[in-house]
């Protein structure tokens, strides 16, 4: 019994250290009503973040292309060390009464993670929760703004902000992203 408990924190251990977890099971946050999947493809812009152990540079960016079998072609990239990388996954409709609650994987060993849309107008922002329950003792969980700019007004911003704590989501260690001199070649 001690072995596995001792096992299972190794295996979690670099979760708990990449994000700051919270007592309890992850919130039930109210997603996006009557989403359309087909609005929300293209080229999202990440504003503002919950830090993430997995994105560290600047001028991140996620590109959504719908594939003819209904996959979702995920293209995430940033600079890092004046190096472009980019990762490429797949995003699933999890469950068709409720497409605004996505799952996506980087890795084909790896499950399909939530990616639920909170909240978008497909045009200009969009608010983007994930969530991992840890033995349903606590919960390591990503919030993102996204937009189809690299910048936003800060009262949109704010907005959002809002948006993810009246849904029980802790916002105050999100920061903005960086999003200047994206443009410039490598």
């Amino acid at each position: 019994m001690k072995f596995s408990f001792a096992l299972g924190f190794a295996f979690i251990l670099p979760l708990i250290r990449a994000q700051v977890p919270h007592w309890g099971p992850c919130p039930d946050p109210a997603v996006q009503t009557a989403f359309n999947l087909k609005q929300f493809m293209g080229r999202w812009f990440e504003i503002a973040k919950l830090p993430a152990q997995f994105e560290k540079g600047r001028c991140i960016e996620t590109n959504f292309t719908l594939k003819t079998d209904n996959s979702i072609r995920v293209v995430s990239s940033e600079i890092l060390k004046a190096e472009l990388r980019k990762i490429e996954g797949t995003g699933v409709v999890e469950d068709i009464k409720n497409p605004a609650k996505l799952g996506i994987s980087y890795s084909y060993v790896l499950p399909y993670s939530p990616y639920w849309i909170l909240s978008t107008d497909y045009v200009n922002v969009a608010l983007v929760y994930s969530c991992t329950d840890i033995l349903r003792l606590f919960h390591v969980d990503f919030a993102w703004i996204l937009g189809r700019t690299r910048s936003m007004p800060e009262a949109t911003v704010q907005k959002a902000m809002d948006t993810f704590a009246k849904n029980n989501i802790d916002v105050s260690r999100m920061i903005p992203s960086k999003q200047q001199g994206c443009d410039k070649t490598l």
